[in-house]
């Protein structure tokens, strides 16, 4: 399912959400840029590596050790993995922001996208392949959706067989659906070489769920 919009109005305007989607984005392009050996260069020096980062907690740097667990969130694979990222984030992330306010809601996505991250650290520690992309700290924006707008309805595109269909459904409807589907793959990868990070987006859900009411009063969304 793609979200086209969602029903509740914010009441001021979301620069940081709009903020983190230009960057992001920014970000993309220079990747697009790049040579292959220097697009390879740069994501396995930002990226977040697990065996890496906990081989850096012992080193004496621990600051450029902790560094990809930031510089990752902003780096993506494909213009599908950036694309879907930033559609779930413009569509969602205005209302937590408004709930939060401007500077909790930066520093509560930035959490979410830690805690996924190393949710998949913990899932796969020996792993060498960097952890790239910000949808941990999406699925963090969308458990605090869930929690925060519950009566909200969202307009998606729903594919029936090879056709799409435009449909309004309740949010929990729709992101429960997406939840289950990324828990459904994440157990299916289990013991599987995957190419996805299908640990760190359920740890950002249910991390964004649990942690959100820490943040900022409860949103009465309209």
């Amino acid at each position: 399912m793609i979200p086209i919009k969602d029903s509740p109005t914010t009441g001021r305007f979301p620069f940081v959400n709009l903020s983190l989607i230009i960057i992001n984005i920014l970000v993309f392009f220079r990747q697009l840029t790049l040579t292959e050996p220097e697009l390879h260069s740069f994501i396995f020096a930002n990226g977040l590596i697990p065996k890496e980062l906990i081989t850096g907690l012992f080193a004496e740097n621990l600051a450029v050790a902790l560094t990809p667990l930031i510089a990752y969130q902003f780096m993506h694979g494909g213009w599908l993995h950036i694309g879907s990222n930033m559609l779930y984030l413009w569509v969602f992330g205005d209302n937590i922001e408004d709930r939060l306010g401007h500077f909790k809601y930066l520093l509560f996505y930035l959490l979410m996208g830690v805690i996924s991250g190393l949710a998949q650290v913990a899932f796969d520690p020996g792993s060498n392949i960097p952890i790239i992309g910000a949808s941990g700290a999406v699925a963090g924006i969308l458990g605090a959706y869930l929690v925060s707008c519950p009566r909200a309805r969202v307009l998606a595109l729903i594919p029936v067989f090879i056709v799409f269909t435009v449909a309004e459904l309740p949010a929990v409807v729709f992101l429960g659906f997406w939840f289950l589907l990324q828990l459904f793959q994440g157990v299916a990868s289990i013991g599987v070489d995957v190419s996805i990070a299908w640990w760190a987006h359920i740890a950002g859900f249910v991390g964004g769920m649990l942690l959100v009411s820490l943040f900022g009063k409860r949103l009465n969304c309209k």
